[in-house]
Formats: C-alpha cells, sequence, structure tokens
C-alpha cells in the first residue's frame, strides 16, 4: 500500500476482539475503579471468566489489580492503566472511522 491510507481496522487492538474483554474495558474506563463482583455483574460473566479476561489485561499493563478487605470481607478493584485507557480510545477511534462511512 504505497501512498494510500491504510484501512483503519490495522488500528485495532487485537486484545480487545473478543467481546467479554472490550466489555471489560469499556467498563473501567467509565470509573476510576470498579469492584470485580460488580464489572462481574455488569458483564454477565461468571467469576473464573472475568478472571481470566482480566488476568490477558493485566498481562497487557492495561489492568492492575488490587486486593484488600472491606471490614472482614476480601475485596477485589480493577483499573485502567494510562496505557489500557489510550489503547481503549485508540480501539474507539478506529471503529468510528470504520463505521463512518455507513452513518
Amino acid at each position: 500500500m504505497t501512498g494510500e491510507k491504510a484501512h483503519p481496522r490495522h488500528r485495532l487492538a487485537p486484545l480487545l476482539g473478543s467481546p467479554v474483554r472490550l466489555s471489560v474495558v469499556a467498563a473501567l474506563a467509565a470509573a476510576d475503579r470498579a469492584e470485580f463482583g460488580y464489572v462481574r455483574d455488569l458483564v454477565e460473566v461468571s467469576d473464573s471468566v472475568l478472571s481470566k479476561q482480566v488476568a490477558a489485561l493485566e498481562e497487557a499493563g492495561w489492568v492492575t489489580v488490587e486486593k484488600g478487605r472491606v471490614g472482614r470481607r476480601p475485596r477485589t478493584w480493577l483499573a485502567l492503566t494510562g496505557e489500557g485507557r489510550a489503547a481503549y480510545g485508540r480501539h474507539l477511534d478506529a471503529l468510528r472511522d470504520i463505521a463512518g462511512p455507513l452513518r
């Protein structure tokens, strides 16, 4: 492709090709951090499915996982990193560019 603009699909983040990971990142983009159970219920997946997807996002450096307690109850909080937020923004921009001609 010399001199031509590449199709916007080339800017999509492969990690966000999974609907569950995309949903998790979208949920986390709306807050500074969110409790694991809240994200699980919002995305409508099991604990194990969410754990697996969060592990992939954490390995990529896009999500942080913080464990703690509220009273005597253990809690896990998830948050997007700056890199994760930027990747999500680029992904959304690419989707808009792909859909643009259809508007």
